[in-house]
C-alpha cells in the first residue's frame, strides 16, 4: 500500500510540475520582457553575476573582503555539488512541444538548476555584507528565470534553491 501511496504522490507531483512550468511559459512573455530575462538568465551562467558581485565587493569593502572571497569559493562549491547531483539523478529538460525553450542549455540534464544552486548560495554569504531584500529578490529573479525561459522545471529551482543553501550552510 506505501509503494502505491509513494507512486501517486511522485506522479501527482510531476503533474504539478508541469502545470506550474506551462504557466510560466504562458504568462507575460511580451518580447521586452523575454529579452530582459534571457539576459539576466546569461548573467547567471556558471555563476558570473555572484562572482562579480563578490569580486567587485572585495575590492571596494576592503574591511569585508574575506565575505566576499567565502562567497566565491562558496559559489564556486555550489557549482561543483551541483554537477555531482546532475549526474547523479540525470533528469532531463522540459520539453513542451508547443512551447520550445527560449535559449540554449550546455547540457541535458536539468536537476537541479545551477542558476538556482550557485544563486541561493551566493546570496546567503553576500547577505552577510550587503541589503539581504535585493541580495535574495537577484536570486529568485535568477531562479525563476528558468522555468520562464522553459529550461527547467519549477521543482528544478526550488531543490537548487535548497541545495545552494545548504552548501553555504555547510561552508560556513
Amino acid at each position: 500500500m506505501g509503494a502505491l501511496r509513494g507512486r501517486r504522490a511522485r506522479t501527482a507531483l510531476r503533474s504539478l510540475d508541469r502545470r506550474l512550468l506551462r504557466i510560466m511559459r504562458t504568462r507575460c512573455h511580451a518580447r521586452p520582457i523575454e529579452a530582459a530575462v534571457i539576459g539576466l538568465a546569461r548573467s547567471g551562467e556558471s555563476g558570473l553575476i555572484w562572482y562579480l558581485l563578490a569580486g567587485c565587493g572585495a575590492v571596494v569593502h576592503e574591511e569585508r573582503r574575506d565575505v566576499y572571497l567565502r562567497a566565491m569559493r562558496v559559489v564556486l562549491a555550489s557549482m561543483v555539488v551541483n554537477s555531482v547531483v546532475k549526474q547523479a539523478v540525470r533528469r532531463a529538460r522540459p520539453a513542451l512541444e508547443e512551447l520550445p525553450a527560449l535559449g540554449p542549455v550546455f547540457w541535458g540534464r536539468s536537476y537541479p538548476s545551477a542558476h538556482s544552486t550557485a544563486s541561493f548560495a551566493g546570496a546567503r554569504v553576500l547577505s552577510e555584507v550587503l541589503p539581504s531584500g535585493p541580495v535574495y529578490t537577484l536570486a529568485v529573479a535568477m531562479a525563476l528565470s528558468r522555468p520562464y525561459l522553459g529550461v527547467h522545471y519549477p521543482s528544478d529551482v526550488v531543490a537548487g534553491a535548497i541545495l545552494g543553501d545548504a552548501v553555504a550552510e555547510f561552508l560556513a
